[in-house]
């Protein structure tokens, strides 16, 4: 077993150990950020009852890579019986105990959550869920994550415990499965998105992958059907706004994934691929390149049955397959940001304008979109009361008459004052 204490900022390849247990002391700013009040008293009541206690899983990724983790999970060696024997003496409180027969308890301290986690080992699965046991072998616990750039530990005086050199990959950019791709997967089909969406975290190049990875994807494909939809959408929509999402999402297709997660099976890749490359830089929303796929609305309509998607992602896609061309054909005329200010004028809903915002990222549309970013969308000035105090009462002349002066209006790029329009109803 190797050790050696890093100074802040400071890795070396060198310090690698070709053994089964690699260790080093890590001591960066973001370390020692979270050594907050709260998680220095849940260390000393993990350490008065002698059980282990260390930071776990993404959280160890993040710090390594010079990140502050978002969440932090915890690992310990005490079981879900004694975190709460412990937590009771020492008068914490615990919260939202759903997680207890997973092996977790949520404890509460200096006003921070804290998640901890008995060390686990999978006796059955069925490639969703799976049967677990209490270990307190942290090695076995590590055994059955998924990757291996997820399955270090570190404890909280920052010494790494790293046993499938999760951080040599790490440090080379690679994303591997923990041991044999074709088990780790077939523990649960859903890490095949997984590993696409870590990929696209970690690796510097497109298309880098293991060959033997890619061929354990194809032939266990298929178990993706019986993946709920909501698990594969939340892995597909971070997968698809990080890096090299055009390609994963070709690579989607060419292992014959896309079939089985709510794609359309002959999607239009090349349509993707070129939308992707118009809006990877300007934030898309993740079903404004998941839109290019789609022929027709009866596509977005399946893939909404099978992946459960929110209300407003489904309107989004429907919008952009029903408006990326007719709207957008009269770009390049003087006036051209026009047509898309007249839309969402006459749609009169809430979100219009950023609907409008994802087609000019779709299109490409950079100039148009900063236009559109800065525009405000405009008041009409005339309402039914306006009319009725004129004569005009009739419901259907009411109608008639706010549609025409509100077609004068928009002619007037929105400039046209209250009375100004007046001028244009006859009592």
């Amino acid at each position: 077993m190797w050790s050696r204490i890093l100074n802040p900022g400071v890795i070396s390849k060198a310090s690698i150990s070709l053994r089964s247990l690699f260790t080093m002391r890590l001591k960066t700013s973001e370390f020692q950020s979270l050594l907050s009040d709260g998680l220095n008293g849940l260390a000393e009541v993990f350490e008065k009852n002698q059980h282990e206690l260390r930071i776990a899983g993404g959280a160890v990724r993040d710090l390594l890579s010079g990140k502050r983790p978002e969440d932090v999970d915890f690992a310990t060696t005490a079981t879900p019986e004694e975190m709460k024997g412990m937590f009771q003496s020492a008068g914490i409180r615990m919260i939202n105990n759903k997680g207890e027969k997973h092996g977790t308890i949520t404890a509460r301290l200096h006003n921070e959550n804290f998640e901890v986690t008995t060390l686990r080992v999978d006796v059955q699965t069925d490639g969703r869920h799976a049967e677990v046991e209490f270990t307190t072998d942290w090695q076995k616990d590590a055994e059955r994550r998924d990757l291996t750039i997820n399955s270090m530990f570190l404890g909280l005086d920052g010494t790494l415990y790293d046993y499938f050199k999760g951080y040599e990959d790490l440090q080379n950019r690679k994303v591997r499965f923990v041991g044999s791709a074709e088990q780790r997967i077939q523990e649960d089909y859903l890490r095949i998105l997984r590993y696409f969406r870590f990929y696209g975290r970690v690796a510097l190049e497109a298309d880098d992958h293991e060959p033997e990875t890619l061929t354990a994807i194809r032939e266990n494909g298929r178990g993706l059907a019986a993946i709920s939809g909501e698990r594969i959408w939340m892995e597909l929509k971070k997968m698809v706004v990080g890096n090299h999402a055009g390609h994963l999402l070709e690579l989607i297709y060419k292992l014959d994934l896309a079939q089985y997660i709510g794609l359309p099976p002959d999607g239009d890749v090349d349509e993707m691929k070129r939308v992707w490359r118009n809006a990877k830089d300007h934030s898309p929303k993740p079903m404004t390149i998941l839109a290019a796929l789609f022929h027709c609305p009866e596509e977005v309509e399946k893939m909404d049955i099978r992946l459960k998607v929110s209300r407003e992602e489904k309107n989004l896609a429907l919008f952009l397959v029903r408006n990326r061309r007719e709207l957008c054909k009269n770009v390049d005329e003087p006036d051209s940001l026009k047509p898309f200010t007249d839309f969402i004028i006459d749609s009169r809903e809430l979100d219009s304008q950023s609907k409008v915002c994802e087609l000019l990222k779709y299109q490409g549309e950079h100039k148009l979109l900063s236009e559109l970013c800065q525009w405000s969308i405009p008041r009409f000035p005339i309402s039914g009361h306006d009319l009725r105090k004129m004569g005009v009462t009739s419901g259907k002349e009411i109608g008639a008459t706010l549609q025409k002066l509100r077609d004068i209006w928009k002619k007037s790029r929105y400039q046209m004052d209250k009375d100004e329009l007046l001028t244009y109803v006859k009592p």
